[in-house]
């Protein structure tokens, strides 16, 4: 998903914002909100990467019991 929205912002980015034509006229995404897409799905795998590598663990000193 993240690589079609990387194919999408570059190929938006190359492209023209809006076509006219005699059958009608097509208009680009906002290249601003693909951005912004795309660092959210950025950030929300970056937090799911870091969950894993946590792990807990109880400490105790020695002679405490």
């Amino acid at each position: 998903m993240a690589e079609d929205l990387k194919e999408t912002i570059r190929e938006t980015a190359q492209g023209p914002k809006r076509v006219t034509g005699d059958s009608g006229s097509v208009e680009q995404q906002d290249l601003g909100q693909l951005i912004e897409a795309d660092r959210y799905l950025a950030s929300k795998d970056a937090g799911k990467k870091g969950l894993k590598a946590i792990r807990r663990t109880k400490v105790i000193p020695p002679g405490a019991s």
